[in-house]
């Protein structure tokens, strides 16, 4: 039984407890996280790293009154568990539970929605303008953010208004060295000197006209309470330097912050990992992209790679390891990787621009103006194409199809499996006459001996995989595979056909102009949205050739999917195998 943590529903019952209660309330709040994780999964070390912080911001402000926002929100779990939903935080990113990120929808004091980063110190400002506006002068303001988080461009756009403010805000810088991956950049070597008392005698952040304060133990709450409550009083834009360490009160994930930023299940009292279930023999996605990237970049000298804070998500590490000079974390800075990959694309070089399909949406105008208008070969790796399963709608890839079929000069492909990856990549980087985006899931593949001979596949190429008489089955991405299966479940009789479509743009009308005159009706299926994406080309392709046959798409509806298993989430969106197997069942 928790003495204190039992006992908080809210932060009304937190500021019951005396200040010196409170480092025992952080232990029992601590353990509650890790108890939890340990046996539903989630983001772990950066809410260990915050718990002390929560309950001092809770403790000393009127929340939800005053606003308070969490950049990114992986490290909002302390925040839900004291703000009411303590009793329901073992739903924490499943169907129908709790978001893993803050949500206005879920409650009050999730006064933002956060789950990309940078974005806390526009949004807090704009709400202590709306404050300022409304005449609600005693109204507090306050962002935490990361110092990976506040390199981004879009965090200094915020400060560099603030500063000229006058608004009611304060900034807490939460620098742990760290955000998914170590931080890097300039901004992270001179937060380094600051906390060693080595920095230039100019303060970054008291140049920017802010109050600067810190940098302070973030452990400490006695230190934390004193310095928020003097805060509370200090008027216009503020900002206090905390230093915390990711992963704070479980030895394994101090040890190993980034493997613990988010590490499925493990042993709450020792912190080892679970072991793999099996499955996890078959390579990820991310993993023969890094691999490949290796073995391509070796043979040619061309190739460079860029990544915005993601080297280990998205496997880059692998170049980073063995061909550090040609391989760049460029931190938190999705627009700056976009234009500087098509700067080294003007000089002859070939960049791989690997990035998460939501990240992408960050630097659409870079796609559009810096690479696709002046057709720069850069080559995109998309990783976490699709459905992603409990990060939920801030993370779902599900938009990249749509968005990027309207850009000219642009290549979009999604290959069906980590051979096709391979070849695609292989392919590109042997001189394209355009950018490409090659979009893949997260997690598992389904082929063992993927490490094949790398062939050349022609932009445009599509496979026939099984020649069938009434109805055509197009495809495009690994969903195609579930696809497979369910033709040699269900059709006896030889009248399906399934094609795979590798290439969404440019798609390979010769075989679509003999699909339409072969078959009766055709299926489109992917894992993107269905407004926009694939299914759309096909029709238009109909449309365009005055064909009456009917296209019927399989695709991820007019919502924003929420979390949950990907299983899950594929039978909410009507892409799963059954829902298609019923609809074959009827027209067939």
């Amino acid at each position: 039984m928790n003495t204190f943590l039992d006992h908080i529903n809210s932060p009304a019952d937190l500021k019951k407890l005396p200040t010196h209660q409170l480092p025992a309330l952080a232990k029992e709040l601590r353990t509650f996280i890790i108890d939890i994780v340990s046996a539903k999964e989630g983001h772990l070390g950066a809410s260990l790293g915050v718990v002390e912080l929560t309950i001092a911001l809770h403790y000393i402000f009127n929340t939800p009154d005053d606003q308070l926002i969490w950049d990114v929100g992986h490290q909002a779990y302390g925040h839900k568990i004291v703000t009411g939903r303590k009793e329901i935080f073992d739903t924490n990113r499943q169907l129908n539970g709790i978001s893993g990120f803050p949500k206005r929808d879920e409650s009050p004091y999730d006064t933002f929605g956060t789950g990309h980063s940078s974005t806390s110190i526009s949004a807090i400002l704009g709400m202590a303008i709306a404050a300022q506006l409304q005449g609600k002068k005693r109204q507090q303001h306050i962002a935490v953010i990361g110092d990976a988080s506040i390199a981004s461009g879009m965090a200094f756009e915020g400060l560099n208004h603030l500063g000229v403010t006058d608004a009611n805000v304060l900034i807490i810088l939460n620098d742990n060295t760290i955000g998914i991956d170590p931080s890097v950049g300039a901004l992270k070597n001179y937060l380094t000197n600051v906390k060693k008392g080595i920095a230039k005698d100019e303060n970054i952040f008291e140049c920017l006209n802010l109050n600067y304060t810190g940098p302070i133990d973030g452990h400490n709450i006695d230190v934390l309470i004193a310095e928020l409550s003097r805060l509370k009083s200090v008027p216009g834009p503020k900002l206090l330097h905390v230093i915390t360490t990711k992963g704070k009160g479980l030895q394994k994930a101090e040890e190993n912050q980034v493997v613990y930023h988010a590490p499925g299940k493990f042993d709450k009292k020792t912190g080892e990992l679970a072991q793999k279930p099996q499955g996890d023999q078959f390579p990820k996605y991310q993993d023969v992209f890094g691999h490949t990237l290796v073995a391509l970049a070796k043979d040619n000298e061309r190739i460079v790679g860029i990544t915005p804070a993601m080297p280990t998500g998205s496997s880059l590490k692998f170049m980073m390891e063995e061909i550090p000079e040609r391989a760049f974390d460029v931190g938190i800075a999705e627009q700056h990787a976009v234009t500087m990959a098509a700067g080294m694309a003007t000089q002859g070089l070939i960049p791989f621009c690997n990035i998460y399909s939501t990240f992408l949406q960050r630097a659409y105008d870079q796609v559009i103006h810096d690479v696709a208008l002046q057709n720069l070969p850069v080559i995109f790796c998309l990783d976490r194409a699709g459905i992603v399963g409990q990060d939920g709608p801030t993370h779902h890839g599900v938009f990249d199809i749509a968005y990027l079929r309207c850009i000219p000069n642009l290549i979009i492909c999604a290959p069906m499996n980590e051979i096709q990856l391979r070849n695609i990549m292989y392919s590109s980087q042997l001189g394209l006459q355009h950018p490409i985006a090659i979009r893949y899931p997260r997690g598992r593949g389904t082929i063992m001996n993927w490490k094949q001979p790398m062939e050349k596949i022609a932009v445009g190429q599509s496979f026939e995989l099984k020649k069938g008489c009434e109805i055509a089955i197009l495809s495009t991405g690994p969903i195609g595979n579930m696809i497979t299966s369910l033709i040699a479940e269900i059709d006896k009789n030889e009248k399906l056909g399934h094609y795979n479509f590798p290439f969404i743009k440019p798609m390979d009308e010769k075989r679509l102009a003999q699909i339409f005159e072969s078959y009766e009706q055709i299926i489109t299926i992917e894992d993107g949205c269905s407004i926009g994406g694939f299914g759309s080309g096909v029709v238009a392709f109909a449309n365009e050739n005055n064909s009456t046959k009917k296209v019927k798409i399989f695709g991820v509806p007019d919502i924003f999917v929420p979390h949950g298993t990907i299983e899950e989430l594929y039978t909410l969106a009507g892409i799963d195998k059954e829902t298609i197997k019923e609809y074959i069942g009827r027209i067939i």
